[in-house]
This record gives structure tokens, C-alpha cells and sequence, in this order.
């Protein structure tokens, strides 16, 4: 029905009600007022479609995306501004640089004003009614949210600054002092990403629940969402806290020589990038404790040293036997250890039971398989039907402390492999070179491992939706 569709009533059939012709004299341009596009915001917008940052929240997942998402999945887009467009008017012609430098100040500044109207969002939409509706306990709620809502006013902070250097024709001189003077607030980001390892977990957990399930839903097919789901909307400051460095480089890119900014820009660089490193390695060091925690041993030679002396994981997910049997894999930072994704208890917590025993990352030995080449030690057959061919497959083998032990596995995807190939030689690099000089060193004096290896630590999950065995 048309009516339900749009609001507007239709009446389908004849009507003999007379049309009152339209004055010969009224053109569509009289009906239609022009609007002229001033060059300064032709300009903008120019500059606007050149910068690759978007506002707009978008679902970021734990890692790259493996699989195509279809067209329809994709969040709407907010009705984006430019500077260019809020100013009237200017007493003097400013440079294409200084108008793209001014672009990418306001973007900032609206990133923080969208930033909050989310966070403020996820609370009234999501957190408060399913408290009220008794869909989750507020223990659970807790978890899932954790310290959300002090993130709020250090955002509303930031935004009042930002407003604040505005001038009388819109302009903003020096970005580089505020922003140097209110990223060590950032600090808080690393108990909430610490948290998010726990919270999605409990999440998923939760969404077996049909009331959750159905709740989370229909919020997700609202408007208000944008097509994100509640995990989105709780991962939104952490690709935010990504974005600033993004940002100061291009306004950089755009700032003369002899700006007052020249000297501040650089420095605030540098220190948002060092907070980044230190939440990524809190945040590394969390998720590693957390999947620890859930491993299950069915013997005690399972329990290696390696497992409780790594810090971090490179990389954890899923992949294929030689039996075509799904294994959970963790690539702690000393160890490869295969898994089997245990059946879920809706309250108990993430269970893995290990399979067969763990394989020193010291130890190891990679081999990239062609495609098409079945495993020395097995065979895919039993996996495939038809004529289908084994593809994306590697080996891991390690000798060394007990007798020796190979697996063949394969990853959905080349994109998947080479991910796992890549995390496991620099895994098998730095374990060397650990295990080289801690012959030359005291226990104090460990190898710390390489800051580049915390870029993206907190989100090496290569796949985050586990598919549990059938019961």
C-alpha cells in the first residue's frame, strides 16, 4: 500500500475535478528557485572528494574483510557538510591549500560531533531499554558497554576546543597546540578497548538468546541505525582513536612552512601514535589472557610453558584439517596451538579444547603449499566432492623437544593464507631472535617485541564467527 509506504493518501480512479491552468506567464524557473554554487564551495567540494576520510560511521570489523559484503549491507550515509558551506563570505581569497586545510579541520570537528551523537545513541537505544526490559541484566549490560560512557564527555571536550578556534569568518588558525594538550586524555581508551576482547564475546554469546536476538534486529532494520549493529556502534571509538593521526597528516599536507602549526602538527603526530601503540598492546595483551583462559587441556603435556609466558596473539581463526575437520587456531606470540571450537554453554564462557600438542614458535618450520598439491601426510579428498581442487593450503611442522609433527591446513581464501603465512614467518623471526639473544641476556633483559607488530594487534582476529560442531 502506497499509503503505509509513503504517509500520502492516493485516490486510484477518474476525477472530474477541473485543473486550473498554469499561468503562461510562470516558467519552471519561476517554480523552481536557482541556486548558485559559489566557487569558494565548488572548491570545497572538489577538495572534500579528494580527502579519503568519511565521517560517517561504517561497520569495522576485527580484521580486513575476507568475504564481499553485498551493496545493500552497507550503512547509509550521513548527509555530510562542508566548511565551504557554512561561510558566507570572506574579507580576503584564501589559497587552495588553506581551503583544503580548513576542510579537513571542520571534518575533524564534525567526526567529534557525530562521534557523540552515537555514543549518546548506543545509550538511549540500546543500553537503557534493554536494562529497563529486563533483556539483559545489568551485569551483563556492564560488560558489554564497559566504561562507554566516560568516553562521552573527554569527546565533548575535544568538540567545545575545536568550536572555540573558529574565528569570525569560520577560519582556524592553530590546530596543533589543542590537540597536543587533549590526546593524552586518549589514556582512558585503553581500559575500554581492553574490555571490547570480553564484550564481543558476551555479545555473541547473548545473541542465542531469541529475545536478544530479536531485539538487536529490529534496532539494526531502524533508520536511527544507519544498518550498523550494536558491535559496530561499540567499536566506533576505536576506529575513531585510529583516525587522528589520518587527519593531522593531511592537514599537515596542508599547512605552509611558515605556519604557526608547522612545529605542533608533527609532534601531536607523534604522540597520538605512541598512545595508539600502547592502547594496541594493552588491548594485545587482554585478548591474549582472554583466549588463554579458555583453552582446554585433555593432557597435561598440553599445558606447555609457552602458552602462559606469550604476551600477545598475532593471529587467531579458523581453518581446515587434511580431514576437512574445522580447527580454531591461535598464533600466540611463543606458539602455534590448533583448537577445537568446543559447544558453547549460553552462560558459561569461550571454551576451545586443544588438539593434538602445541608447536613452539622457536620450532617451527612453514611450507606454502601450490594449489593443487595434496598433503604429504594426508589427503583433502575426503573434504571436497566433484572436481573441486584443494586450494589455499600451507604446513606447519616442528621437531625439537618431542617427537616431530606436521599439519597441513587450508584457509578459505588466498587473501586468508597469505594473512596466516605472513603472521607466522614474522612469529617465527622474532621467537628465534628472542630465543638468540635471551642466551645472551638475563631474564629481565627479554626482547621486547617490535612496537610495528601492535599496529594492528587487536584486530588479527582472521575470523571472528566461529561455527560451532553440532550437538
Amino acid at each position: 500500500n502506497l499509503s503505509d509506504i509513503t504517509g500520502v493518501s492516493f485516490v486510484l480512479g477518474p476525477c472530474n475535478k477541473r485543473v486550473k491552468p498554469v499561468d503562461k506567464s510562470a516558467s519552471v524557473t519561476g517554480i523552481i528557485t536557482p541556486m548558485k554554487t559559489p566557487a569558494l564551495k565548488r572548491l570545497g567540494q572538489s577538495i572534500q572528494r579528494s580527502i579519503s576520510f568519511r565521517t560517517e560511521a561504517r561497520p569495522l570489523p576485527p580484521m580486513p574483510i575476507r568475504t564481499r559484503q553485498k551493496a545493500s549491507s552497507f550503512p547509509r550515509r550521513r548527509n555530510s557538510q562542508l566548511w565551504s558551506d557554512t561561510v558566507d563570505s570572506l574579507s580576503h581569497e584564501l589559497s587552495t591549500k588553506e581551503i583544503k586545510r580548513q576542510e579537513v579541520i571542520y571534518e575533524l570537528t564534525q567526526g567529534e560531533k557525530q562521534l557523540i551523537e552515537d555514543l549518546s545513541l548506543v545509550k538511549k537505544v540500546y543500553y537503557e531499554p534493554m536494562l529497563k526490559l529486563d533483556i539483559m541484566t545489568e551485569s551483563e549490560l556492564g560488560q558489554i558497554f564497559g566504561t562507554l560512557d566516560s568516553l562521552i564527555p573527554l569527546h565533548e571536550d575535544l568538540l567545545a576546543r575545536l568550536e572555540g578556534l573558529r574565528g569570525a569568518e569560520k577560519t582556524v588558525q592553530e590546530v596543533g597546540p589543542t590537540m597536543m594538550d587533549w590526546f593524552p586524555c586518549l589514556e582512558a581508551y585503553i581500559t575500554y578497548c581492553c574490555n571490547q576482547v570480553g564484550a564481543k564475546a558476551l555479545l555473541d554469546q547473548k545473541k542465542q538468546d531469541r529475545r536478544v536476538e530479536h531485539f538487536l534486529r529490529l534496532c539494526q532494520e531502524s533508520s536511527f541505525s544507519r544498518k550498523l549493529d550494536l558491535w559496530n556502534f561499540l567499536d566506533l571509538p576505536r576506529s575513531r582513536l585510529v583516525k587522528y593521526p589520518l587527519l593531522l597528516k593531511e592537514i599537515q599536507k596542508s599547512t605552509p612552512p611558515e605556519h604557526p602549526d608547522e612545529e605542533a602538527l608533527p609532534q601531536a603526530m607523534e604522540l597520538i601514535q605512541r598512545i595508539i601503540t600502547e592502547v594496541n598492546l594493552k588491548t594485545g595483551e587482554a585478548e591474549c589472557q582472554f583466549y588463554r583462559r579458555g583453552l582446554c587441556y585433555s593432557e597435561d603435556s598440553q599445558r606447555v610453558s609457552e602458552i602462559q609466558a606469550s604476551r600477545f596473539l598475532y593471529c587467531h581463526g579458523e581453518l581446515k584439517s587434511t580431514k576437512g575437520q574445522k580447527l580454531h587456531v591461535f598464533l600466540f606470540e611463543l606458539v602455534l596451538v590448533l583448537t577445537r571450537p568446543m559447544a558453547q554453554d549460553r552462560e558459561g564462557p569461550v571454551q576451545f579444547q586443544v588438539y593434538r600438542q602445541p608447536l613452539p614458535a622457536a620450532h617451527l618450520h612453514l611450507e606454502d603449499l601450490p594449489d593443487g598439491e595434496p598433503s604429504s601426510s594426508g589427503s583433502f579428498r575426503g573434504a571436497f566432492t566433484g572436481n573441486d581442487k584443494v586450494k589455499n593450503c600451507f604446513r606447519v611442522s616442528a621437531t625439537g623437544r618431542s617427537k616431530s609433527q606436521s599439519h597441513c591446513l587450508q584457509a578459505n581464501d588466498s587473501f586468508n593464507k597469505q594473512q596466516w603465512i605472513s603472521c607466522l614467518r614474522q612469529a617465527m623471526v622474532q621467537s628465534r631472535d628472542r630465543q638468540a639473544q635471551s642466551s645472551h641476556c638475563k631474564p629481565s633483559e627479554r626482547l621486547s617485541p617490535d612496537p610495528a607488530l601492535y599496529n594492528n594487534i587487536a584486530e588479527l582476529n582472521l575470523n571472528s564467527d566461529v561455527e560451532m560442531p553440532d550437538t
